[in-house]
């Protein structure tokens, strides 16, 4: 007897496999998932892409595992999603590991979904976006599931600068999985529910002895304030998501385009507000985001790791439409001094800008680096050294506004014609020197204060002196080290002129593998 299979008995297996799949770990393990306040991983590229625009692929492999009874095992999808989508019309691939089937622990077949679809994107120009959720490392599979990890590290490291990476923490990342984040462009987190580490902390109480919980040892708030390994965290997975489309707006699709123009219609760019914001006195404290507020498109500003190193304030914004990315002093913090922490901040910053065809302005109030034995011992010296580096490097259009005081090392450190910087302008109150006066004054007429009949007379007067000869724009200008003193309140209005004029800049550097960072 003869049985007859139609096409149609065929598509309704496929379908039913297909729900299998999509299923993951089984309705009991989604609501386990649920009740952490976490979705799953198809709910969240659901919630992420464009509606209808997933395509899935891979979703038939599975582990080829027999070991620890792992040949009894499904792991429909092998524990991970990877696909290709839509993000406000704009092209992207992604994975998002499945916590429903094995944790999310990352295997053999799990790591070859994801390197497939980064080569993808790679090959075809569109940003990565990793949504994390993971026990780590599969045991089971032993080194099989460490090489999976290298051959991601590998394309995380051979893609950045090429295309966009992105990592959204949604869940936990531990021991080798959190390298992978750390390569990418920008780590954002979500609060209580995501936690980052290398070691958790019943492996550390084992061996130092120290007792922490693992939100105190690798919470969103701890990376994103104290370690700085995160760049932004969300109160929830909703929020986390509006992030990364947010951050995407502000990207071009790879490091050969440039990020897409926002529409903007020409009305009054004088801002009068400006005379107010930043004191004349030196030091008077402001917030340099108010500045920024009144300079950029309205509402446009997306602050970077705002928790960390709050000396300096970078982030990205819109100028007349255009993307840009702003690194500011900010005077409210260490009086805007420079320390390790803001030394790498900017110049990871600068450097992303850079890798990705997005103009940097600089807004600069700086006193110098940050002075102290800790400092100098942890190696500001090196971590200072990243900055002029960053700067240097750099080819997109670089623009420096002086808002007030430019001392020293740090000076020449932040965009100065210099290192490259293509136009910097100055407030007329801006003060250009090796130091501020009151310093200088000490060293320059040491001798002479001494020696005087009321020294603080002599002393009060050699600052005075100083202040009318250095402490204003004019010096440097004259020597074309600014190329204009501007009326505060025509800032905007210059940024705008400034990004129009370097519209087409094009500039070579010296053929090299790559350079040598002071890291």
């Amino acid at each position: 007897m003869t049985i007859t299979v139609d096409m149609f008995d065929k598509i309704n297996e496929l379908y039913d496999r297909k729900g299998i799949i999509e299923l993951g770990g089984g309705d009991a393990r989604i609501e386990k998932q649920h009740e952490k306040g976490k979705m799953t991983a198809r709910e969240r590229i659901e919630m992420l892409l464009d509606e209808g625009s997933f395509v899935e692929i891979n979703p038939f492999i599975t582990h080829r595992t027999v070991d620890f009874g792992m040949e009894k095992l499904e792991g429909p999808g092998d524990g991970v999603v990877t696909g290709f989508g839509k993000i406000n019309g704009r092209n992207v691939y992604l994975f998002a590991q499945d916590f429903t089937v094995f944790g999310g622990a990352l295997g053999e077949m799990h790591a070859k979904k994801i390197a497939t679809a980064m080569d993808l994107a790679a090959k075809n120009g569109t940003p990565f976006i990793g949504i994390n959720d993971s026990g780590g490392a599969r045991i089971q599979e032993g080194v099989l599931s460490l090489d999976g990890y290298g051959h991601i590290f590998y394309r995380n490291s051979i893609y950045s600068g090429v295309i966009p990476q992105i990592s959204v923490i949604m869940g936990p990342c531990a021991g080798g999985a959190v390298y992978s984040p750390a390569i990418t462009d920008f780590i954002l987190m979500v609060d209580k529910t995501s936690q980052m580490f290398i070691t958790g902390p019943k492996v550390i109480e084992t061996v130092t002895g120290e007792k922490i919980s693992s939100e105190g040892l690798g919470g969103s708030k701890v990376h994103n304030a104290v370690s700085g390994n995160a760049h932004f965290r969300a109160e929830n997975e909703e929020a986390a998501i509006a992030q990364i489309q947010q951050l995407l707006s502000y990207l071009p699709q790879n490091n050969k385009e440039k990020a897409p123009k926002a529409e903007y219609t020409a009305g009054d760019e004088y801002r009068s507000e400006l005379v107010d914001v930043v004191p004349i006195d030196q030091t008077k404290s402001y917030d340099v985001r108010k500045v920024v507020e009144l300079v950029v498109d309205e509402g446009s500003f997306m602050e970077v790791q705002k928790d960390f190193a709050k000396n300096i304030v970078v982030g990205f914004a819109r100028i007349a439409g255009e993307s840009v990315g702003l690194v500011c002093n900010q005077p409210k913090f260490l009086a805007g001094g420079l320390d390790i922490d803001s030394s790498d901040k900017l110049a990871r910053f600068v450097r992303t800008c850079d890798a990705f065809n997005v103009p940097v302005i600089t807004f600069e109030d700086v006193s110098g680096f940050f002075p102290g034995v800790k400092q100098e011992h942890g190696g500001i010296i090196r971590h200072g050294a990243k900055i002029l580096y960053a700067y240097s490097e750099a080819t997109v259009p670089k623009i420096t506004v002086i808002l007030r005081k430019a001392y020293g090392g740090a000076y020449v450190a932040l965009n100065s014609k210099s290192i490259g910087a293509d136009l910097v302008f100055a407030w007329p109150n801006a003060e250009i020197a090796v130091m501020g006066a009151a310093g200088a004054a000490n060293i320059i007429h040491a001798g002479e204060i001494a020696k005087s009949a009321d020294p603080e007379a002599t002393r009060a007067q050699k600052i005075e002196e100083y202040k009318e000869k250095f402490a204003n724009p004019y010096v440097a200008a004259s020597r074309g080290m600014v190329d204009d003193v501007i009326d505060p309140r025509e800032t905007r209005i210059k940024l705008i002129q400034a990004l129009d004029m370097l519209s087409t800049k094009h500039e070579d550097r010296p053929y090299k593998k790559h350079g040598n960072i002071p890291l």
